[in-house]
């Protein structure tokens, strides 16, 4: 195995379905500008309330890849 240098950024997804699709597109929207995302770690989440129900889910993530 080749030894690796990651770089991180952060990014902030939404969805009104959940955490799991707020990181999807987070991810799904970084993929088309960023080459070799390798790995993800949620930071923070957080929501919208709208009349005592969740509206939206927001996820906050660092998301590393390697460089060329």
């Amino acid at each position: 195995m080749t030894d690796h240098v990651y770089k991180t950024i952060e990014l902030t997804g939404s969805s009104k379905k959940g955490i799991e699709p707020a990181v999807q597109n987070a991810i799904a929207k970084a993929h088309e500008t960023v080459r070799n995302i390798q790995w993800f770690e949620v930071t923070e989440t957080r929501g919208h309330v709208v009349k005592g129900k969740v509206a939206h889910w927001q996820v906050s993530l660092k998301v590393g890849f390697t460089l060329d």
